[in-house]
């Protein structure tokens, strides 16, 4: 990813909380030259300096078949906002885009066991909807074996993350606080959340 000096993102836990907050994100392998991408719910986990992706995919998509042969990218991008010079002192400018974006580069293993399957699934369950649990638990044993069958579980272990916040650093502490106040009156909420980001950013450049 093309990465401005003034937009590089260093801070790995950071990062990691970006990731875990949008963690719907976009996994791409390619086969032959030929890029193939799926959007698919992760879980992410760090233990140490190993940060590890678990996620699965529907065994009728056969992207799961690349995932061990070469190395895979996950892209985390979420927010992301239009911003308009309307926000700038000076007319001679142009418009651009906010956002924010992690690419996460890494090794997947498929996992194979029932236990391995069904254990990911329950992880997956408690990061996004903990309160599903008990129904899961309730379900019928046969239900869930079949359930798994129809998936492929995988892990990603990350080997590499570039990370990129264009946040309208390069603009004067005017113009950013301008920004900051058109976006956070926006419906849009994308937008109040680009906001929110860049209030963070501004914070964090006061402390240092």
């Amino acid at each position: 990813m093309y990465i401005p000096k003034i937009n590089l993102a260093t801070d790995r836990g950071e990062i990691v909380e970006f990731m875990k907050q949008f963690g719907f994100a976009t996994i791409i392998t390619a086969k032959d030259s030929f890029p193939v991408a799926t959007h698919l719910p992760f879980v992410i986990s760090v233990k140490d300096d190993n940060m590890v992706l678990i996620s699965h995919f529907a065994r009728a998509n056969e992207q799961w078949k690349e995932i061990e042969n070469n190395k895979v990218l996950v892209i985390f991008s979420e927010p992301h906002a239009y911003i308009s010079t309307k926000n700038y002192d000076k007319e001679l400018n142009v418009p651009t885009w906010n956002y924010i974006s992690v690419h996460a580069y890494g090794q997947g293993k498929i996992l194979t066991e029932t236990k391995q399957v069904i254990n990911l699934l329950e992880t997956t369950i408690d990061n996004y909807e903990a309160s599903y649990r008990q129904q899961w638990e309730r379900l019928p044993e046969e239900y869930k074996l079949k359930m798994s069958k129809g998936i492929v579980a995988f892990e990603i272990l990350v080997t590499e993350l570039q990370a990129k916040k264009k946040l309208s650093q390069n603009r004067s502490d005017s113009e950013r606080q301008r920004i900051i106040d058109t976006l956070s009156k926006s419906n849009d909420s994308n937008e109040q959340s680009i906001a929110e980001f860049m209030q963070k950013e501004k914070e964090l450049n006061r402390k240092i």
